[in-house]
């Protein structure tokens, strides 16, 4: 069954930028806060304005790596539409 929701290039790259500040914190810094989330207005390269959602949590086992999860979407009702990213902050060894 195809996606009922073609790619929305504005949320992604209102998500692609998201991740990218998202993983500007160290994992020292985000393993004193971890698990956390958070959504907040914003707006996409195109000046619209959006949902975007931030969440740190444990990968695997707390202490260990973190995943950055971000999701940008055009209000709460079109959630499921949203544009996600995710990425791995690595544990220092």
């Amino acid at each position: 069954m195809p996606d009922p929701s073609p790619p929305d290039p504005d949320l992604d790259a209102a998500a692609e930028d998201e991740l990218s500040r998202a993983l500007t914190l160290s994992w020292a810094e985000l393993a004193k806060v971890t698990p956390w989330g958070d959504t907040f207005e914003g707006f996409s390269p195109a000046n619209r304005p959006v949902l975007m959602e931030r969440n740190y949590l444990w990968a695997d086992a707390a202490g260990g790596d973190i995943l950055c999860e971000v999701a940008v979407f055009p209000n709460a009702v079109l959630y499921d539409q949203a544009s996600r990213r995710s990425a791995r902050v690595r544990r220092p060894s």
